[in-house]
Protein backbone atom coordinates (compact mmCIF):
# COMPACT_ATOMS: atom_id res chain seq x y z
CA UNK A 1 0.00 0.00 0.00
CA UNK A 2 2.89 2.36 0.55
CA UNK A 3 4.04 1.86 -3.18
CA UNK A 4 0.17 2.64 -3.82
CA UNK A 5 0.29 5.66 -1.73
CA UNK A 6 2.96 6.78 -4.00
CA UNK A 7 1.31 7.44 -6.70
CA UNK A 8 -2.34 7.69 -5.81
CA UNK A 9 -3.61 10.23 -2.64
CA UNK A 10 -6.54 7.88 -2.23
CA UNK A 11 -8.11 4.29 -2.44
CA UNK A 12 -11.92 4.12 -3.15
CA UNK A 13 -13.38 0.23 -3.13
CA UNK A 14 -16.99 -0.52 -2.21
CA UNK A 15 -17.32 -1.00 1.80
CA UNK A 16 -18.77 -4.48 1.56
CA UNK A 17 -19.46 -6.88 -1.29
CA UNK A 18 -22.84 -7.53 -0.48
CA UNK A 19 -26.27 -5.99 0.33
CA UNK A 20 -26.39 -5.90 4.30
CA UNK A 21 -27.21 -8.65 6.45
CA UNK A 22 -30.29 -10.07 8.08
CA UNK A 23 -30.31 -8.73 11.85
CA UNK A 24 -28.52 -11.70 14.38
CA UNK A 25 -26.59 -13.09 11.14
CA UNK A 26 -22.96 -13.25 11.03
CA UNK A 27 -22.29 -14.38 7.22
CA UNK A 28 -24.87 -14.25 4.71
CA UNK A 29 -27.73 -16.73 5.21
CA UNK A 30 -27.09 -18.36 1.75
CA UNK A 31 -23.83 -20.02 2.95
CA UNK A 32 -21.44 -18.40 -0.44
CA UNK A 33 -19.17 -16.88 1.67
CA UNK A 34 -18.27 -19.70 4.40
CA UNK A 35 -18.56 -19.55 8.14
CA UNK A 36 -16.49 -16.50 9.17
CA UNK A 37 -16.94 -12.61 8.60
CA UNK A 38 -13.52 -12.27 6.86
CA UNK A 39 -15.04 -14.45 3.68
CA UNK A 40 -17.65 -11.34 3.11
CA UNK A 41 -16.07 -8.30 4.37
CA UNK A 42 -12.55 -8.17 2.12
CA UNK A 43 -12.15 -4.54 1.62
CA UNK A 44 -11.97 -3.13 5.01
CA UNK A 45 -9.82 -5.23 7.61
CA UNK A 46 -6.28 -5.36 5.40
CA UNK A 47 -6.29 -1.59 6.81
CA UNK A 48 -7.05 -2.41 10.14
CA UNK A 49 -4.03 -4.25 9.98
CA UNK A 50 -2.13 -1.77 8.09
CA UNK A 51 -3.18 1.08 10.14
CA UNK A 52 -3.82 3.35 7.36
CA UNK A 53 -6.86 5.56 7.85
CA UNK A 54 -10.17 4.68 6.40
CA UNK A 55 -13.68 6.09 6.30
CA UNK A 56 -17.08 4.78 5.10
CA UNK A 57 -19.08 7.29 3.32
CA UNK A 58 -23.06 6.04 2.48
CA UNK A 59 -23.31 5.61 -1.63
CA UNK A 60 -26.72 5.34 -1.69
CA UNK A 61 -29.75 2.62 -1.56
CA UNK A 62 -29.73 -0.79 -3.16
CA UNK A 63 -32.73 -2.01 -4.70
CA UNK A 64 -33.81 -3.46 -1.55
CA UNK A 65 -33.71 -0.55 0.04
CA UNK A 66 -30.81 -0.84 2.30
CA UNK A 67 -27.32 1.22 2.28
CA UNK A 68 -24.54 1.13 0.44
CA UNK A 69 -21.21 2.80 1.16
CA UNK A 70 -18.02 3.38 -0.86
CA UNK A 71 -14.87 2.99 1.62
CA UNK A 72 -12.19 5.54 1.50
CA UNK A 73 -8.13 4.80 2.64
CA UNK A 74 -5.33 7.10 2.52
CA UNK A 75 -1.86 6.64 3.45
CA UNK A 76 -0.28 6.34 6.83
CA UNK A 77 -1.06 9.02 9.06
CA UNK A 78 -3.33 10.38 6.52
CA UNK A 79 -6.56 11.63 8.52
CA UNK A 80 -7.67 14.71 7.62
CA UNK A 81 -7.05 13.91 3.93
CA UNK A 82 -9.37 10.74 4.14
CA UNK A 83 -11.84 13.13 6.50
CA UNK A 84 -11.96 15.75 3.75
CA UNK A 85 -12.58 13.10 1.33
CA UNK A 86 -15.55 11.33 3.09
CA UNK A 87 -16.92 15.00 3.44
CA UNK A 88 -16.85 15.62 -0.62
CA UNK A 89 -18.55 12.81 -1.15
CA UNK A 90 -21.33 13.09 1.65
CA UNK A 91 -21.91 16.55 -0.54
CA UNK A 92 -21.95 14.87 -3.73
CA UNK A 93 -24.15 11.45 -2.53
CA UNK A 94 -26.29 12.72 -0.10
CA UNK A 95 -28.38 9.87 1.48
CA UNK A 96 -31.62 9.31 0.09
CA UNK A 97 -34.51 8.97 2.54
CA UNK A 98 -35.43 5.30 2.69
CA UNK A 99 -37.78 3.80 0.48
CA UNK A 100 -41.95 4.96 2.03
CA UNK A 101 -40.30 7.47 4.18
CA UNK A 102 -40.63 10.69 2.27
CA UNK A 103 -38.16 12.88 1.88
Amino acid sequence: MRRFHERYDLLLSPAMPIRALKVGLETPADGNFGDDWSGWSPYTYPFNLTQQPAASVPSGLARNGLPMGVQIVGPLAADQTVLRAARVLEQAMPMPPPPGLGG
